[in-house]
């Protein structure tokens, strides 16, 4: 089988959706998985559909209306005709959103989350199945979460392999085009848990591994992986070959083209990962298998934003030894925050860290009983992969450095 897996920028409207559908015609779509995205920026307001629910329950029915108009609008610009199964399909998950909301008796962010913001790829895929269905590309429309099973970890659920290499085995026909959703799971007790934010990467991975694919394509509007996101950084060149290794270290550094996690299980069985784009399909982008070498050698730019870091000192001007650093780990794990950088000193220590869970306030705190604590916030982690001179000097220009750290291939500083 070949995996295909297509992000929300690529079926943000009715006129990407008619695009995926081309791409298949180009490249072929036979023995095919296709696992998609919410649809563009679905995500983002259902997660103020979730604050909503929690904060301003007044708003709650308006800002989930116009998640409905969104794709209603998509919906009328596919199909002609508003009998459509297609129509009651969508309207059923939406009143399913509703009645998670009348009857929900958990005060549990997380969890409420989980429960919520899958609807977004659960819609995205149900249009786009039955669209395909419609002109001809027939294809079986999967639930992801009864075949994808995790722990209880509600927003970065850890996959459960053994049981979901049998469900996907027993339940995935490889013969045929198929449909299903990236992002999303189910736990033990059947409620909906997510593999982390951009986690529709590493659902094809899982596919992947389980099916013993050929390959895995991630069609992205960019043409292939880059060494730098043209968004922050100017002249950015398209890598046509990297390793797995290689790129690993970049995803762990946080280039986001290709999720951190998605890696691991294809370099364990040798599957090769195409980056290409669903602009220009015929394209050859980026490949990443193993063995191959970066091309061309070039740096490589990650900017990672909105970032806090965190400086500590002893009451005492003691030693930070190694009880300190355990200390300090274990508040950081217990707070559920994401370390992107350390350095310490005789009586300092550092780290850079992601306030995902907004835990900071209570972290800090503790922190502050035991250590002097300085933080900054809102501040930028810049690396480069395979510096050079010019591209150190290029990158510090005109920037207030708070941090630097260089080893023999990387340079990192932490900006205001």
């Amino acid at each position: 089988m070949q995996i295909f897996k297509f992000g929300g920028a690529s079926v943000k409207d009715a006129e990407g959706v008619r695009n995926l559908a081309n791409v298949l015609k180009s490249v072929g779509y036979d023995n095919t998985l296709i696992i998609v995205s919410a649809m563009g920026k679905t995500t983002n307001a259902m997660e103020k559909v979730i604050s909503n629910y929690f904060n301003a329950k007044h708003e709650l029915h308006s800002s989930l209306q116009e998640v409905k108009k969104h794709h209603n609008n998509i919906l009328l610009d596919l199909f002609d005709n508003e009998t459509h199964a297609v129509f009651e399909n969508i309207d059923n998950l939406f009143q399913e959103i509703v009645q998670f909301f009348d009857h929900n008796k958990s005060p549990n962010y997380n969890f409420v989350y989980d429960q919520v913001i899958g609807f977004g790829e659960l819609i995205s895929t149900s249009i786009i199945s039955h669209y395909l269905n419609t002109i001809g590309l027939t294809n079986s429309w999967l639930d992801v979460r009864n075949l994808i099973k995790t722990d209880d970890y509600y927003r970065n659920a850890k996959v459960n392999w053994n049981q979901t290499q049998e469900l996907i085995s027993e339940h995935v026909n490889g013969s045929k085009l198929n449909i299903t959703q990236g992002f999303l799971g189910s736990n033990a007790n059947n409620f909906t848990t997510t593999l982390g934010r951009e986690g529709s990467d590493y659902t094809a991975a899982i596919f992947a591994f389980c099916l013993n694919a050929k390959s895995v394509t991630i069609w992205k509007d960019v043409p292939g992986v880059l060494n730098a996101d043209p968004r922050y950084f100017e002249n950015a060149e398209l890598l046509s070959c990297i390793s797995y290794t290689e790129a690993i270290e970049l995803s762990y550094y946080g280039a986001s083209v290709i999720h951190p996690k998605t890696l691991q299980p294809l370099q364990r069985k040798e599957i090769p990962l195409l980056v290409k784009s669903f602009l220009n399909p015929l394209n050859e982008g980026t490949r990443v298998g193993k063995g191959l070498k970066l091309t061309p050698k070039v740096p490589c730019y990650i900017l990672k934003q909105d970032q806090i870091l965190i400086a500590l000192s002893s009451l005492d001007f003691s030693y930070i030894v190694e009880d300190n650093i355990r200390h300090i780990f274990g508040l950081l794990h217990d707070y559920k925050m994401k370390v992107s950088m350390i350095q310490n000193s005789a009586i300092s220590f550092s780290v850079c860290i992601e306030n995902n869970y907004n835990n900071l306030e209570r972290l800090l705190l503790h922190l502050k009983a035991k250590y002097k604590v300085k933080s900054y916030e809102a501040v930028k982690l810049y690396t480069i992969r395979h510096y050079d001179d010019a591209a150190v000097k290029g990158l510090e220009k005109g920037k207030q450095i708070l941090l630097k750290q260089i080893t023999p291939d990387i340079m990192q500083i932490i900006t205001k």
